[in-house]
């Protein structure tokens, strides 16, 4: 854990937002507090609150030259280009939309926002869609964050206020009042500070083997339709594994052989991958990502042998990158897909200092292993050709929420359980008593985080009305599915 009157003067770094200068966090492994009493770390997390009041969360100034379709634009040069209109196509269906597939954006907004100087292992892209449920090794299903492209350690105030905000934006977007998605970000807050209050008092371990299990989901729902829909899709999602489900949609017969299906331009054979070279590329690549995987787990792997990879657009955010998905099946027939994810730099690091991990993937993984409660059995990394990647299963009894159908309660509900889940993933990399102690047992920090997240929803709103301004004045392209 790292404190601001611990680190160095920030230093200065150009930014995309047309020459402002952003302060920034030097990068340092995380450490926890060792050797200071509880006593201390009480004392020191309410000393915090007169450098850094509760109240001034709430705060939210645009930037002077602040450009948000700069700042993407200067992301789709690492990307492929046939793909980049598929994203924007994606941002322009809403302002939720737009805001999923903008955390370049917001980190540079938050970067000068107020902050406590206390790091954790942040997510970095930190929104209602990147929670949901998936399967453990012991083949139980959690509710658990989902999505580590931008992991760092970074001010554990950033991924709150991007959780927050993608609330009141899915709120408006579901039609939903002003009050409503003011009290979901509320909610959100209050649920988080409630947690960590609980984390702070702790053991060692009771805090490190803590989960929310898909009992304790179920039991938050309040509805009894919502809560007998919820239960069944956990049911259905632990009865076979994702692989045997996802298999027939995604594989077909081609020249009777086994192979994974186009759907261009969603899913599509690369030219690349007609050359004699591509299957001995492949194949040492896949030896490399094996030798990162515990010693158990390459033992499972290497029953499974290589059938085909294709390129598959994912999401909106990582819509461009790199995506493959990899076909392997056993001597049975049972079917493995593996995602492998081209990793780049986190959004965060031009706020938040470099990575210690050089390569992205490892960076993804260890951060990915350090906030889940429990991660995916093939997660791994690897070097390839493109760059570097993450390796996890495409999917795995995962159950993603259906915001698009959330009414007032369902938001209530999906706000507490996320902000409990951030909460246990902070404390288990940062200084749960020193937080708590800040958050204290009044409301005041949740009604900021609250009016954060209304000013900021408005923000995201205007930006995604520049982005409408730009296709239809042609300077951006865009293809709609």
């Amino acid at each position: 854990m790292s404190r601001e009157s611990d680190q160095p003067q920030p230093r200065r770094r150009g930014d995309p937002y047309g020459g402002v200068s952003m302060s920034v966090i030097e990068a340092k492994e995380l450490r926890v507090p060792v050797g200071r009493s509880a006593e201390e770390l009480i004392a020191a997390g309410k000393a915090l609150r007169d450098r850094v009041s509760r109240a001034s969360h709430a705060e939210w100034h645009a930037p002077h030259g602040r450009d948000p379709l700069g700042v993407l634009r200067a992301l789709d040069a690492a990307r492929l280009p046939a793909l980049v209109p598929i994203r924007y196509g994606r941002m322009l269906q809403s302002p939720f939309t737009f805001y999923r597939g903008s955390a370049a954006v917001m980190a540079a907004d938050l970067a000068d926002s107020p902050r406590t100087g206390v790091i954790v292992q942040a997510c970095g892209d930190c929104h209602i869609k990147n929670f949901g449920g998936f399967a453990t090794p012991e083949r139980n299903i959690v509710f658990d964050i989902n999505d580590f492209d931008e992991t760092l350690p970074a001010p554990w105030e950033w991924d709150l206020k991007r959780l927050a905000a993608s609330f009141a934006l899915a709120a408006r977007t579901n039609g939903l009042s002003e009050d409503v998605a003011r009290d979901i970000g509320v909610r959100c807050a209050r649920n988080y500070r409630k947690a960590m209050n609980r984390y702070a008092q702790m053991s060692t371990f009771e805090l490190w083997y803590a989960r929310f299990g898909a009992e304790d989901v179920v039991a938050e729902i309040t509805d009894a339709e919502m809560r007998t829909r919820a239960q069944r899709r956990v049911e259905k999602a632990i009865e076979q594994p994702g692989s045997e489900l996802d298999y027939p949609k995604l594989v077909a017969r081609v020249h009777g052989e086994v192979r994974i299906r186009d759907n261009p331009p969603l899913i599509f054979h690369p030219e690349e991958t007609r050359s004699e070279a591509f299957r001995p590329t492949v194949e040492e690549v896949m030896a490399r990502y094996r030798e990162t995987l515990p010693e158990d787990r390459r033992l499972l792997f290497d029953r499974f042998r290589f059938v085909d990879a294709a390129i598959k657009v994912v999401g909106i955010g990582s819509v461009g990158t790199r995506c493959w998905i990899a076909l392997l099946m056993t001597a049975e027939n049972d079917p493995l897909f593996l995602q492998f994810k081209q990793a780049g730099e986190s959004v965060l690091e031009p706020y938040a200092g470099k990575s210690v991990y050089p390569h992205h993937g490892q960076r993804v993984v260890m951060g990915q292993r350090l906030m889940q409660a429990a991660s995916d059995i093939f997660l791994g990394w690897v070097t390839a050709p493109a760059g570097d990647f993450y390796v996890r299963q495409l999917r795995d009894a995962k159950i993603s929420p259906l915001v698009e159908t959330f009414d007032a309660e369902a938001f209530a509900t999906f706000a507490r359980l996320c902000g409990r889940n951030l909460a246990r993933a902070h404390a288990k990399s940062g200084d749960a008593v020193t937080l708590s102690a800040y958050l204290g047992k009044s409301d005041q920090f949740d009604e900021a985080i609250g009016a954060f997240s209304i000013a900021y929803a408005d923000q995201a709103e205007r930006d995604h009305a520049a982005l409408k301004a730009a296709v239809k004045a042609g300077t951006i392209e865009i293809y709609t599915e």
